[in-house]
């Protein structure tokens, strides 16, 4: 199946792909079926906008209504300055109106019109929104609702529909000249072709892209990520939302440039490195800052972190390097999304930290000259050891535990590429088979552990 590289990696706005950028882009969606509505311009005078299952539960840790009213004011997560966040908010609660192209001036009072719904999710996704217009009599004129499945993906009912009731073989029908669904079937292209995983992914890329644009949007995604680990490991301060956590990445940075060589560790502290990098990207994305999803917000970290320390601390480290990284944990991340998920409201962290993991370490692993196989075995590696983990974040926040989370996967990472490069690549637990037991686990976990914070260390906090 082809998911592009500019799917799986998409510039956005903190803190969550799936509760932040999702919503923002549903909104959009909506606005879109508005505007082609007969009668909609003549009779409609309110929006309201109805969050559902884990949208609703760890909605206002996530800012999810903050997006849709983004997203209603015209905001778009890829180019929204997160500076112009709060007046856009302050103007609507003073106007409480909207202005949309198209439609008549709506009645819109955030504090009314965007309702959480504290009951059971709706039955085809924990993520859904239902949007309805109402005329003045309040008597509905349109209601419809999209899913936001992770990753900033958004879905209709019949789209949703459509894709769970089709076996991903039949996914895999699109023009591309590597449609591979699964591993195996990677592994196996990638052997009668001759070529590496990252060489049939950008020949996929390129069906409707030329060469140079592929790459230099690759560029422009690294660029991103890396200006994001930067931003971060300078900020100083307590992150919003009421825990009051402290942003640690640029005292520790600050404490490792201190040390140098000084340090008896220097040449193996590259867990300290890792751990910061990751670190900062999540501390920004806590923040409401600029991050690129990899696959997801909450676990925005893991990828850049790895990629800055192939380019900080491998021999021969160089952009096209970053370009194999990227496409081939791109490749991966889509074999993931096609056949399990990752989205932690569906099958846990496991989804989200666990798949950025193994897409990083297959990234590590290709970059680092490792065959297909072995790209293949890090990855496997890499997601195995997260099978089982839980999406609990405290208050709804994507802050404890999950800014730590994205340092130890990016450690997990760099550990399962080092461990699959010393093979030869043949193991015995293969990428699907991992793949499939994160699917058949996150179905199995009760929907406490799934990003709705009704359970684990979200509800067992000791009182100091």
């Amino acid at each position: 199946m082809f998911i592009s590289v500019f799917d799986i990696f998409k510039i956005g706005i903190g803190p969550s792909s799936s509760h932040t950028v999702g919503p923002m882009v549903a909104v959009a969606r909506y606005l879109e079926r508005v505007r082609g509505l007969a009668g909609a311009e003549a009779r409609a005078t309110r929006l309201t906008v109805t969050l559902h299952g884990s949208l609703a539960f760890t909605g206002k840790g996530h800012a999810t209504d903050k997006a849709v009213c983004l997203g209603l004011l015209g905001a778009t997560p890829d180019t929204l300055d997160p500076d112009s966040v709060e007046p856009m908010l302050n103007a609507l609660n003073t106007t409480k109106s909207l202005i949309i192209p198209g439609v008549p001036e709506l009645s819109f009072d955030p504090e009314r019109d965007v309702i959480f719904d504290y009951g059971p999710p709706l039955p085809l996704h924990a993520n859904g929104m239902t949007f309805q217009l109402l005329d003045p009599a309040g008597i509905l004129i349109d209601t419809f609702v999209y899913y936001s499945i992770g990753g900033g993906f958004v879905v209709s009912e019949a789209e949703l529909t459509k894709t769970t009731n089709e076996p991903v073989n039949e996914l895999a029908t699109q023009n591309v000249p590597f449609p591979f669904a699964s591993a195996k079937q990677m592994l196996d292209m990638g052997q009668a072709a001759g070529l590496s995983i990252a060489e049939m992914k950008l020949q996929n890329e390129c069906v409707d892209k030329c060469r140079e644009e592929v790459e230099n949007g690759i560029d422009r995604l690294w660029s991103a990520m890396d200006a994001c680990i930067n931003r971060g490991i300078k900020q100083t301060g307590t992150l919003p939302g009421g825990l009051k956590v402290k942003r640690r990445a640029a005292d520790i940075y600050q404490q490792l440039i201190r040390e140098g060589r000084n340090n008896p560790l220097f040449e193996h502290n590259v867990v300290d490195w890792l751990g910061v990098y990751a670190m900062a990207v999540n501390e920004e994305n806590a923040a409401g800052g600029r991050v690129v999803t990899a696959p997801t917000n909450g676990a925005a970290g893991v990828i850049p972190a790895v990629t800055r320390y192939y380019l900080d601390h491998c021999r021969g480290a160089d952009q096209a390097g970053i370009r194999v990284f990227l496409l081939t944990a791109a490749a991966v991340g889509g074999i993931i999304k096609a056949n399990a998920s990752i989205s932690g409201a569906e099958v846990g962290c496991q989804g989200e930290v666990g798949s950025a993991s193994a897409m990083a370490a297959a990234g590590l692993c290709a970059a680092l000259g490792g065959s297909n196989e072995q790209i293949e075995n890090a990855a496997e590696i890499a997601l195995e050891h997260h099978l089982g983990m839980t999406c609990d974040p405290i208050a709804g926040l994507v802050q404890v535990p999950c800014i730590e989370r994205n340092a130890l996967g990016a450690v997990k990472a760099v550990t399962a590429a080092s461990l699959a490069l010393r093979g030869d690549g043949s193991h015995f637990v293969p990428l699907d088979g991992c793949i499939e037991t994160m699917r058949q686990t996150g179905m199995d976990m009760m929907e406490q552990y799934k990003e709705t914070s009704l359970g684990g260390l979200a509800v067992n906090i000791v009182e100091c």
